[in-house]
């Protein structure tokens, strides 16, 4: 997607010395904080390399509900479209290069390339779809069933993340991430 999405831009010369300059490269290493829950999403990153997380704070714990590697965009949607504190963190797991782009910024190239408006709402509607099968998964499945079905479906995840994080993103302890894991 992202590589499309910049393509697009670089092709149309004219638009590119206009725009080029609201792409800011960025490396970080891990664990680095790009959003706090609470703060108002002034952004959208565009991974190039590595992988990020999103997680709230429930009573102490921090709660892990998604996660995204290269060729994905991030944000707190709701925070970045509405200007409303985030209701969850931002945080890079591995060192991670990224394209960040202000909201401002991002609304010009809207109007400019009205067919990214349509690849940008996909984008909502494919967070939403994966979100609503999160939340059913955790009210129907069983801890076991949940990991199959992670191990099936992203496998990028068992390799790259640590467990701990697995674990939060399940609904279930380290530790029973690990018998569910020895049970094979």
């Amino acid at each position: 997607m992202i590589d499309t999405f910049i393509n697009t831009i670089k092709a149309d010369k004219e638009n590119w010395t206009t725009f080029q300059e609201n792409f800011v490269e960025k490396e970080i290493s891990s664990k680095t904080i790009l959003l706090h829950e609470g703060e108002i999403s002034n952004n959208i990153f565009l991974i190039q390399k590595g992988c990020l997380r999103e997680w709230f704070n429930k009573d102490g714990k921090d709660i892990t509900f998604q996660f995204f590697f290269e060729g994905q965009p991030v944000a707190s949607i709701d925070s970045f479209l509405n200007q409303k504190p985030s209701l969850f963190t931002i945080e890079s797991i591995e060192p991670t290069t990224l394209l960040s782009i202000e909201k401002a910024d991002f609304e010009k190239l809207l109007i400019t390339y009205p067919e990214f408006k349509n690849g940008f709402q996909d984008f909502i509607f494919q967070r939403f779809r994966i979100y609503g099968q999160l939340f059913l998964s955790r009210i129907k499945d069983t801890p076991q069933e949940r990991y199959k079905d992670l191990i099936k479906s992203h496998p990028e995840i068992i390799k790259r993340v640590p467990q701990h994080y697995i674990a939060s993103f399940l609904g279930i302890t380290p530790i029973s991430l690990s018998r569910i894991r020895n049970r094979k």
